[in-house]
């Protein structure tokens, strides 16, 4: 026979030992599926992060060798090196260049999609493909367009008359050649967000705006937009921590060079740690690099969250 609930609407001592026992175990079960996650979470994230700052106050070296301790020594060195400061120059500078294309570009493209009837779906395909490409055949491909001889670029210029460009052995030509194969590569997933977006904004709002006499261009500037705030907000925060840590298309593509004009901070601490062996140094650059990104994050989060405030 069950047990009688008080008039007072709450349960008797006995209820609540019974309720409390039925619901440990589904507790219990719950946290067990994130335990694969967590476990490899703590071994290939935390662990590997605690390591690197304990190498980076030694001489650690993957010549071998003992391991001592160093104090500040690393931290000092990397501190005073004139070509980390001119790395995160050049990291800077990608960031500067890329994030505005990649987030205006997706978006442009997203617009134009989300218009488009009878090409949507080529256009959606088009746009995306890019994304899923392997970074080593956008390099080849992209190395190809900007040969100085051989290439697409050169070539069409050629056709008109014009003189053509030595685009990824310039140091005025480089970082921008870099930038634009960037763009075309990794613009598919913002313009995905974009689009995903776009398409849940209600029809009822466009067609309610449409039969007060808004145009398309008022549609955009006074619906479209402010209900991608947030989207933008995301894209912008995931493309700008994208951005610093821009490795692999430019190690591919230029090496660094030419006279490291496109060699940024993520590839000199590849250099400092896997070719000229010294971990512990490029264990101190890496953790300075990750405080650097850190504030960057959290002023665009302020300068977003005040902005939509207001």
């Amino acid at each position: 026979m069950s047990e009688r609930i008080p008039a007072s609407g709450r349960p008797s001592t006995g209820a609540t030992k019974i309720t409390d026992v039925r619901r440990k175990p589904r507790t219990w079960t719950g946290l067990w599926f994130i335990v694969p996650f967590l476990a490899f979470y703590l071994l290939f994230l935390v662990w590997p992060a605690i390591v690197g700052l304990y190498y980076s106050f030694t001489d650690r070296s993957l010549a071998g060798g003992e391991v001592s301790l160093v104090g500040l020594d690393n931290w000092n060195e990397t501190l005073t090196d004139s070509a980390m400061y001119d790395a995160l120059w050049n990291t800077l500078v990608f960031t500067v260049l890329s994030v505005p294309i990649m987030v205006l570009l997706a978006l442009g493209l997203a617009l134009l999609t989300d218009h488009a009837r009878r090409l949507g779906w080529f256009l959606r395909f088009s746009f995306f493909a890019p994304f899923v490409l392997p970074v080593a055949v956008m390099a080849l491909i992209w190395n190809w367009m900007y040969n100085p001889s051989l290439g697409l670029f050169n070539g069409v210029l050629g056709r008109f008359g014009l003189p053509g460009a030595d685009w990824l052995f310039a140091e005025d030509t480089a970082m921008i050649s870099v930038v634009i194969a960037t763009a075309w590569w990794q613009v598919g997933f913002n313009y995905l967000l974009y689009l995903a977006a776009m398409q849940s904004i209600p029809k009822d709002v466009y067609e309610a705006a449409s039969i007060d006499g808004a145009g398309a261009w008022q549609r955009i500037g006074r619906i479209t937009m402010p209900l991608l705030g947030r989207t933008t907000v995301l894209i912008t925060i995931l493309q700008l921590i994208g951005s610093l840590r821009v490795f692999e298309q430019i190690y591919l593509m230029t090496g660094g060079g030419p006279n490291f004009a496109t060699r940024t901070i993520i590839q000199y601490i590849y250099d400092s740690g896997f070719v000229g062996l010294r971990i512990g140094l490029a264990s101190s650059m890496a953790y300075i690099f990750m405080v650097l990104v850190i504030i960057a994050s959290i002023a665009q989060f302020r300068f977003f969250a005040r902005k939509e405030d207001r």
